[in-house]
């Protein structure tokens, strides 16, 4: 090699090109072994338990904090909702959607014997998840024109709640999903009880007490189960079964509570006094999550745990939704505050969710949960615009708008989208869950699909009159020639729901890839 010759230059060059060649692959597979270790400790990292905690530790930051002034509070609870946003969208992108187990499981033994703090999740929770981490922080931006007075302690009640509700959507044990479900209720008590309207207190109670007594039936349903199984873990129990002389009962128990919270008729009487009185982002909590861990929890424990009641009770869940449907549709029309009308409709569109989860097809629960996850982005959208108005004429009523289209054009074309939206229109996310909930009940009842298709028809003259009456006529009331479109927080936190709205409604593939294995597993042990 070290002589001068042609030929050993070439030798020289190829042992070059190969020696570096070989530094290169060391380097790569360096690389490679350090992403492979990166994404094992993230598999083994506490991600949901960090999901769960982090909006808490940010709620005892603002706790223990001596400093007083509400921008920095907001700002760290602002700051606290968006890294859980992030890593919720983080777990999305991680999760693989091709099994229907649960993933990112973390089980840790707590009451020996009894209880185990067991969190995991699949296709169906993942997406609540992601509701639940979007709602929170928009919540948050739109306290500024909404709460003044103890904004800390406001915004504390919002970070708990966003805590407690994704645990409702990650429990795999049914002691620790029953803490996480009725705990949620509490600050959203606090919340109607201090910071509502006139009628706050007689809201928050009749809010509480509804919600009271099925949960103590499911509490006694839980215990039941631990004492004819021997376990509260949901795998167990989807493996080991309940045995048929038991399933009535406890699937009663479990529905008495899950009514109440969705809330079916005729126990939902409790919804429309507690959106009117609520402060608007207690409002948009509560129709774009809190209904929807009742929904989640007839697809994940009615469905799953008691099969062979849920055939049972299936035409009582036929009936009720039916009546929802229709029945709170006409009520939705004779309406004249804007939020009555809204909370109305919401029944409405609950029962569309609960009659689309009893088909057992898979469009019919793909559709249900699709519905939800639309209804928690145009709920809250439409419960916005009505806080919107609100803070400027502090009326809620119909009859005193009329005519603003030319006062306040941004606004009056974000709000056309979300009631074009809310009534199932082509192209937004509410036209998938409907079309696909009424695909299910067709396949199931053709009859009961006759008298729910009654519902879009009804949906659409009380969605279309309370547009043409706020927006659209002669404007009578000179006092709105005031009003002021949407300002930068306001135009940005609607925009935010607009952009999935209207992207699920043109393509919904990345919701339904995600939950069509869990579905169609559910379904197989359903059968």
């Amino acid at each position: 090699l070290s002589s001068s010759s042609a030929a050993s230059d070439v030798y020289k060059r190829q042992i070059s090109k190969w020696f570096y060649l070989s530094i290169c692959i060391h380097d790569i597979d360096r690389f490679f072994c350090t992403i492979n270790f990166f994404n094992f400790t993230l598999m083994n990292f506490p991600i949901i338990s960090s999901l769960i905690l982090l909006p808490t530790i940010g709620a005892l930051f603002l706790l223990i904090s001596k400093d007083k002034n509400s921008n920095t509070a907001k700002y760290v609870a602002l700051f606290t909702s968006l890294v859980n946003l992030l890593i919720s969208i983080y777990l999305w992108i991680l999760f693989d959607p091709t099994t229907p187990n649960f993933q990112f499981i973390e089980d840790r033994e707590w009451l020996k014997g009894f209880i185990n703090y067991k969190v995991g999740i699949d296709g169906i929770s993942i997406l609540f998840i992601i509701l639940t981490s979007l709602i929170t922080p928009l919540c948050i931006i739109s306290v500024n024109n909404t709460v003044k007075d103890r904004l800390r302690d406001f915004l504390i009640a919002i970070l708990v709640m966003e805590s407690l509700m994704i645990g409702v959507f990650c429990s795999l044990d049914l002691v620790i999903f029953y803490l996480f479900f009725e705990a949620g209720l509490i600050p959203m008590f606090l919340i109607i009880g201090i910071w509502g309207g006139t009628r706050r207190v007689y809201s928050a109670f009749k809010f509480f007490l509804y919600t009271l007594l099925g949960s103590v039936l499911m509490l006694v349903a839980i215990i039941s189960i631990y004492w004819i199984a021997g376990t509260t873990d949901v795998n167990q129990l989807y493996e080991l079964g309940i045995e048929e002389k038991y399933q009535n009962l406890l699937w009663l128990a479990f529905f008495s509570s899950f009514a109440v919270k969705t809330p079916m008729w005729p126990v939902h009487t409790w919804l429309p006094d507690a959106h009117v009185e609520a402060p608007t982002a207690g409002s948009v909590l509560l129709a774009a999550i809190l209904l929807k861990m009742a929904g989640y929890g007839f697809i994940r424990f009615s469905l799953g745990l008691f099969p062979l009641a849920s055939e049972v009770f299936t035409p009582l869940v036929y009936t009720l939704s039916l009546i929802a449907i229709v029945y709170t549709s006409l009520v939705a029309l004779m309406q004249e505050d804007m939020k009555k009308l809204i909370a109305y409709s919401s029944v409405a569109h609950m029962g569309f969710v609960t009659l689309g989860i009893f088909t057992i097809q898979q469009q019919g629960i793909e559709g249900s949960i699709i519905q939800m996850i639309s209804h928690g982005l145009v709920s809250a959208a439409l419960f916005l615009c009505v806080g919107v108005v609100y803070d400027r004429m502090h009326s809620r009523l119909i009859s005193s708008y009329g005519g603003i289209v030319t006062i306040i054009p941004k606004y009056s074309i974000l709000f056309m989208l979300f009631t074009l939206a809310a009534l199932g229109l082509p192209g937004t996310s509410g036209f998938i869950g409907e079309f696909l909930i009424l695909m299910g009940v067709f396949k199931d009842n053709f009859l009961v699909a006759v008298i729910a298709s009654l519902g879009v028809i009804l949906g659409a003259a009380y969605m279309l009159w309370l547009y043409k009456r706020v927006v659209f006529g002669k404007l009578v009331n000179k006092d709105l020639t005031k009003m002021v479109d949407l300002n930068k927080s306001e135009y940005f936190i609607l925009t935010c729901l607009a952009i999935p709205t209207l992207f699920f409604g043109f393509y919904p593939d990345p919701l339904i890839n995600t939950i069509e294995v869990s579905v169609n597993d559910l379904i197989n042990m359903y059968n």
